[in-house]
């Protein structure tokens, strides 16, 4: 497993041959000044919840990579009319993916998109 802190919340994980990222905060962002969010690598893109400074470059990274969305389900919801593909997850659920498995659970924080929509519920991963 190969861990790369990508600035703010944002970090990327290799894991079992694919390439994760959290809560992709890289344009716009002082901590990732010296990152190209166009040469970043994913496979799947895992998201906490929808505040901007956790949700900006998604859609970019996906345009670039393909990856698919890992999150509550409003957050997948919202991102499908942008042609991104979601896997959406319930607190205390659990998903094997071709990489590991990773489990959905709760977090305490406030989650709205960045058009001020409801994101849903906050949630955080434990990946293994």
């Amino acid at each position: 497993m190969k861990l790369t802190y990508l600035g703010h919340a944002s970090l990327s994980v290799n894991m079992g041959g694919k390439d994760l990222i959290f809560d992709p905060f890289i344009t716009d962002n002082e901590l990732a000044k010296n990152i190209d969010v166009d040469s970043l690598a994913a496979d799947y893109i895992l998201l906490t919840h929808g505040h901007a400074d956790h949700v900006a470059d998604v859609e970019r990274i996906v345009n670039n990579t393909g990856a698919t969305i890992v999150s509550n389900f409003e957050i997948v919801n919202w991102f499908a009319p942008k042609g991104v593909v979601g896997h959406p997850m319930n607190h205390g659920g659990k998903w094997n993916f071709d990489f590991g498995t990773v489990k959905y659970v709760n977090a305490i924080h406030s989650s709205s998109m960045p058009d001020g929509s409801y994101g849903g519920n906050p949630g955080g991963f434990v990946v293994w």
